[in-house]
């Protein structure tokens, strides 16, 4: 069998990493780089926690609603994600390919008073260590690796039996290439040239089929837009043309 790290070039591209190592230091500037995850981190995170609550029977009201579940952040960044997830009592482990990003995620958690387990690691790695989840967090990930079937591949194998992965990433048409490069590269400038490439990006029914191929069960899709007279993000059943999410199951 392969070894961890022969495995991890499967998925893992130098390329995107580089990228991302980059503007590791701007990870919470909420008017840097990252500012458009920081826009849409209210969005992302209205779907995770109610997801998360529906699929466990968890109370979002309780004081700690995901105590007692483990929760994979995969691309965990400076731990926009994580950190919430922390705050609603899981269990995190915040796993990225960039090595410049976990001492920013961490500096962070622990001026935060959180506690969270940041690896600088790829998730072929966390499979061979044994580890287990049940929720996996893949946000915004898929599109910068290299295979996409492979890590989704990898994920079924490090989520729990009955566990829940939640993937979001950007479709591929017109639209998204004005929106997602012209408008948030050239125009904004919200994010360096060459941040994304508009071939890796993937339409809901190659995801769907991609995560079905991984033995994982499509439970959910919706999309998040953009409202640039609200200057906010929404979440919507029917609109899936840019930026989406879906949700997964493990049978």
């Amino acid at each position: 069998m392969p070894s961890a790290d022969a495995r991890a070039e499967n998925t893992i591209d130098p390329a995107e990493v580089a990228k991302f190592e980059a503007m590791a230091a701007e990870w919470w500037d909420t008017n840097g780089k990252f500012k458009p995850l920081h826009l849409m981190n209210p969005c992302r995170l209205d779907y995770i926690t109610r997801q998360i609550a529906a699929e466990f029977d968890r109370d979002l009201d309780d004081a700690a609603p995901f105590a007692g579940l483990r929760v994979l952040d995969i691309g965990c960044g400076g731990g926009l994600l994580s950190e919430p997830m922390a705050r609603l009592g899981a269990d995190v482990v915040g796993a990225d390919a960039a090595p410049a990003n976990i001492p920013v995620a961490r500096l962070h958690a622990e001026q935060s008073g959180l506690t969270i387990d940041y690896r600088n690691c790829a998730a072929e790695s966390l499979i061979d260590d044994g580890e287990q989840f049940d929720v996996i967090l893949n946000m915004e990930v898929i599109e910068h690796v290299a295979d996409p079937q492979a890590f989704l591949n990898a994920c079924n194998q490090l989520l729990k039996s009955g566990g829940l992965m939640l993937c979001s990433t950007i479709n591929r048409n017109p639209k998204s290439f004005m929106m997602a490069i012209v408008g948030a590269e050239y125009v904004m400038r919200w994010l360096p040239k060459g941040t994304h490439e508009w071939h890796k990006f993937i339409t809901p029914d190659e995801l769907f089929n991609l995560i079905k191929t991984a033995s994982l069960t499509p439970v959910d899709r919706k999309g998040f837009v953009f409202n640039p007279i609200s200057w906010a993000w929404s979440i919507s059943d029917r609109d899936l043309s840019v930026n989406y999410v879906t949700a997964s199951t493990k049978p």
